[in-house]
């Protein structure tokens, strides 16, 4: 049995491409299929040996360009050419598959009134805007927030990464531009799950600024 000290060192892996030591949350693990393929192993459940990268759409084409995988596994693997955009767009299902949950368990709250409300409450955890959203609405809405005590406003994600078309497929309504989410256990899987496509999308510079 792992002693509390053995469980805190396996939170941690080290990054087959910058060498350096990081919580598995900014990771992701890859594996080599039966065919010989490197996959993504997103929920770390995957048999076979694993390779740690950190979660950056730079340092993973900088793995696939300079033979990581192979080297790390000493064995003959096969990498798509396209493994970064599709690692970048399973990053992206999974978000807005878990905002699809959070609304169906009352999570969300859309259209530009009652999220500012909402807002008003004190009662969200993350505040999401369409990246095609107006600036003016978007102003508005953050400034609601600037106005009310929310702790500092440090406990509310902002969110500006998912057009209105892939917002309004995930909540099942038309034209979504502004959304809020209540805080939950749900809510709180979703900004992991934005803060990681975030971070993956900006690149290995997101890791230097945190």
């Amino acid at each position: 049995m792992l002693s509390q000290e053995e469980n805190e060192l396996e939170k941690f892996k080290q990054c087959a491409v910058t060498r350096i030591r990081r919580p598995i949350s900014e990771l992701i693990r890859f594996v080599r299929a039966p065919e010989g393929e490197i996959v993504p192993d997103f929920k770390r459940k995957l048999p076979g040996r694993g390779i740690w990268i950190t979660a950056a759409s730079d340092i993973l084409a900088e793995a696939a360009k300079k033979n990581v995988f192979s080297r790390a596994l000493n064995a003959t693997v096969t990498v798509d050419q396209s493994l970064c955009d599709k690692v970048g767009s399973l990053l992206t299902v999974n978000a807005l598959q878990v905002l699809s949950l959070a609304n169906k368990a009352g999570d969300v709250v859309t259209g530009f009134v009652k999220v500012q409300k909402t807002l008003e409450n004190k009662d969200v955890s993350a505040l999401i805007h369409a990246s095609d959203a107006a600036e003016d609405g978007i102003r508005k809405l953050r400034q609601t927030l600037k106005n009310v005590e929310y702790n500092g406003n440090g406990s509310v994600h902002l969110v500006k990464i998912f057009g209105s078309s892939e917002l309004s497929l995930a909540l099942g309504r038309s034209n979504v531009v502004h959304a809020a989410l209540k805080n939950s256990g749900v809510s709180r899987k979703f900004i992991s799950a934005v803060e990681i496509l975030e971070k993956y999308r900006a690149g290995s510079l997101a890791y230097c600024a945190a």
